[in-house]
């Protein structure tokens, strides 16, 4: 299987270089079980997804502490037919898409309980994509059921699912929408923002 992200962080002050920089050493503690790769425009992350989200998660709060208004935008696909499988990427981390919805949604919240907390805001929105063949519609709605008990549903909007609290467990939550729901052999993608610090909150 082939897993990972390109991610771009958007900082709004003229600060923008030391922002993006300094967040980028959260991510030195995963880099021994994650392939990271920086250009001008985005920075790519790949490895397995109990390993990526936390690294997002520190990469986030890293620039959400600077006080700054900044954006994270981030493109995850997992199961890609056009990627080559890496080895780095062998997780046991999706769920059996044989197990029932509802089991799949208890287990998911079971492991928000144990969600590290960060101490940051992250108000996010995503879209999650299930393809290929069977009812895709049913496990895009199962994430769904399973985000409005999660503690972190915010609100339903055109096009995707806004979510807020905590970084930590927004970024868990994510994680277990990426994993819980769609077939492991699967192709699923999350098209994700994240926001810190806006002034339209205040």
């Amino acid at each position: 299987m082939f897993a990972g992200a390109q991610v771009s962080l958007y900082p709004m002050t003229d600060r923008f270089v030391d922002v993006i920089v300094s967040s980028l050493t959260a991510l030195d503690p995963w880099r021994d079980r994650l392939r990271i790769e920086t250009d001008d425009i985005s920075t790519l992350i790949v490895g397995p997804p109990e390993v990526l989200f936390p690294a997002l998660r520190d990469f986030y709060a890293a620039a959400a502490g600077t006080g700054h208004h900044v954006v994270l935008r981030a493109t995850l696909s997992r199961g890609c037919p056009g990627e080559p499988d890496d080895p780095i990427c062998q997780t046991s981390a999706l769920a059996n898409p044989a197990q029932p919805l509802s089991e799949r949604q208890a287990a998911a919240l079971g492991v928000l309980a144990d969600a590290v907390e960060t101490g940051q805001t992250a108000d996010a929105q995503f879209s999650l994509y299930v393809m290929g063949a069977g009812n895709h519609m049913a496990e895009i709605m199962g994430s769904i059921d399973f985000l409005k008990n999660s503690g972190t549903f915010n609100r339903s909007k055109n096009f995707c699912t806004r979510l807020s609290g905590d970084a930590g467990v927004v970024f868990a939550a994510l994680q277990q929408a990426f994993c819980c729901f769609g077939p492991p052999e699967g192709h699923v993608t999350i098209d994700l923002t994240v926001s810190a610090n806006s002034p339209s909150a205040r």
